[in-house]
């Protein structure tokens, strides 16, 4: 078993050392993370300048771009295998309902899983790194189902865990995304030079958070298991433009 692990927060992060501990025995295990925190960058690859790669003293290795960029280095030359399965996080805080559009986290799993691998992304359901330990006894435990029940073709899944000291006990619940409202307003300052500046205002509290969604499960003690694709077609509406366009 050949096991490639990324993350967003970079490769100082906490959640990163505690997955990679946590999958320890499992098989071979390859690190290559963010150089920096890269929270919202979603699915981004770098394009325009040449990436850097480099080794830390714990083995990691860490680039100089986004979690996409790594994992997509990594399947296309640089690990010079192809991995059985790529995991990502645990990363600091929910990746939950519209979150994962943006999620760097559940963006490396992704490129993974575009690759044709079999991929999970695991988050905590709130920020702080609180129960950490039990987190990545649940991911451990959640990688051993996987593993158990065959990898077969690439999958996509996206896990959150309740910061909780009992996390690896609690029942897990196959969910759907959620919703939430609108992101709150930008807030704008202005910087000791005099220029104006802004910031990407909070996200907004969930609107679809009923029973069956990742919210709900986890506000409930559940550890939520999303099922993931990356086809964005509106398959419904296909018929509808046809017509519409006379096409």
């Amino acid at each position: 078993m050949r096991i490639l692990i990324s993350n967003d927060d970079g490769y100082l992060a906490p959640g990163l050392a505690a997955l990679v501990k946590a999958c320890e025995g499992l098989g071979e295990i390859d690190v290559i993370a963010p150089e920096q925190n890269a929270s919202g960058t979603s699915n981004s690859l770098t394009l325009n300048r040449p990436l850097n790669v480099y080794r830390a003293a714990n083995g990691f290795r860490y680039v100089s771009g986004t979690p996409s960029d790594g994992v997509h280095l990594a399947l296309s030359g640089l690990l010079g295998y192809r991995p059985d399965l790529v995991l990502s996080g645990i990363n600091n805080g929910a990746n939950m309902g519209d979150d994962t559009l943006y999620s760097g986290t559940v963006a490396a799993a992704t490129e993974g899983y575009l690759f044709g691998i079999p991929s999970i992304a695991f988050s905590q359901a709130e920020k702080g790194w609180g129960e950490l330990e039990a987190a990545a006894r649940t991911a451990r435990s959640v990688v051993e189902q996987v593993i158990a029940g065959g990898l077969g073709q690439g999958f996509l899944l996206n896990v959150n865990i309740p910061n909780r000291a009992d996390a690896d006990q609690l029942p897990r619940k196959i969910t759907r995304l959620g919703r939430r409202h609108s992101a709150e307003a930008i807030i704008e300052q202005v910087n000791p030079r005099g220029e104006t500046i802004y910031w990407i205002g909070p996200a907004g509290d969930a609107r679809d958070a009923g029973e069956g969604t990742d919210f709900h499960a986890t506000a409930n003690g559940q550890v939520s298991i999303t099922p993931l694709q990356v086809d964005l077609t509106e398959h419904s509406s296909l018929g509808a433009w046809a017509q519409r366009l006379g096409v």
